[in-house]
């Protein structure tokens, strides 16, 4: 399955250029998009194509939004996408959200998010505005401190997770893996911030107590990225961009499931001797449908990631959250001068209003 296809295209000014045109869209992993570039994105949507840069070799690339049928949203503040969710029904685009509710308030290692409360209010409202299924709790990453322990994590996720019962369905976290994004290290100590590695015993520790926690909820353990197999525990590896997911939320879009070689099929009649059986690993679907899972991994991701294909238009060193531990912003000045320049120029072709 091919990504996404190549077209010239025309912009703004005239000029024609090559532009990817992607079916399934990340907005995304390097920004927030929702929280602070909605409206940009949204009117960009309109226009029919946006351009990002390269972050590698700072050359400027276009999207195409011709041909999306699908976005996957990832935000800690998505409460700006709620008066643009009616377009995406009316452009017969679907989505889901990966929303990251983390609770470090005490500790402020996310002092640009709004209050625990109103992030939470957020969550149920989008729900009711999507539907179930739609919006999937992160809290991630897990971070231990001097004053951050295990029990601590636990507690902050049992009191969110109290909370969400009968909105989600499933939880996916992450263990920080600090030493390895120098940047993070960097920035952490920059801050004063005393961070601790996880320890494997650690992490299998907080998997037994969390899935233990998890009974009385009954959410869909997940872990993003991580290398560590806790399965015997309940908990898999997550799919962010998810193939399945995708499916069960879309699988009436005929031009979606051509693209993504997944085949709708019917439930067979049952037989004099009952229902008959189904194909081992069938997903059953509404109106007496299922598919057979043809989730695959996108080769260009990290390789504990199980992320399928996606085109991701966000640019990192633009998210004015300022995080401690943020992976994506090389420093918070840097990102703050790009998101000015952004509010000068809000409906450039770019993020950064260049």
């Amino acid at each position: 399955m091919a990504g996404w296809e190549k077209e010239d295209l025309q912009r703004e000014n005239g000029e024609m250029v090559s532009m990817q045109v992607p079916m399934i869209v990340s907005a995304s992993r390097s920004t927030d998009i929702p929280a602070f570039y909605a409206n940009w994105f949204f009117h960009r949507l309109k226009v029919g194509y946006s351009a990002w840069t390269n972050p590698f070799n700072g050359v400027k690339g276009y999207v195409s939004y011709k041909n999306t049928r699908f976005i996957v949203f990832w935000s800690k503040n998505p409460r700006p996408l709620l008066p643009h969710i009616d377009y995406l029904k009316e452009r017969n685009i679907g989505c889901y959200i990966q929303y990251t509710l983390n609770d470090y308030e005490k500790e402020g290692l996310e002092r640009g998010v709004p209050k625990l409360s109103e992030r939470i209010d957020t969550f149920k409202q989008l729900v009711d505005k999507l539907g179930k299924g739609r919006v999937i709790w992160r809290f991630d990453p897990l971070i231990l401190t001097d004053d951050i322990s295990i029990d601590t994590l636990l507690s902050k996720i049992e009191r969110i997770g109290d909370q969400l019962q009968g909105y989600t369905e499933k939880l996916v976290f992450s263990f920080a893996d600090i030493l390895n994004y120098r940047k993070v290290k960097v920035n952490l100590e920059k801050s004063n911030i005393p961070y601790h590695e996880w320890t494997e015993s650690q992490m299998l520790e907080f998997a037994e107590r969390l899935a233990e926690l998890n009974k009385k909820w009954g959410y869909t353990l997940a872990t993003c990225g991580e290398k560590i197999d806790i399965k015997k525990f309940g908990i898999n590896h997550n799919r962010c961009i998810d193939g399945d997911l995708i499916t069960r939320l879309a699988w009436e879009d005929k031009d979606l499931m051509d693209f993504m070689k997944v085949k709708i099929e019917d439930v067979p009649a049952p037989t004099l001797f009952g229902k008959a059986e189904l194909p081992e690993g069938a997903i059953l679907l509404p109106h007496n449908h299922y598919f057979i899972s043809k989730h695959k991994k996108d080769q260009g991701q990290r390789p504990f990631c199980e992320c399928m294909v996606s085109k991701d238009i966000g640019e990192y060193n633009t998210c004015p959250h300022l995080c401690e531990y943020c992976y994506a912003n090389s420093t918070k000045e840097l990102a703050l001068q790009n998101w000015k320049r952004h509010q000068e120029n809000r409906l450039s072709e770019t993020i950064t209003g260049k």
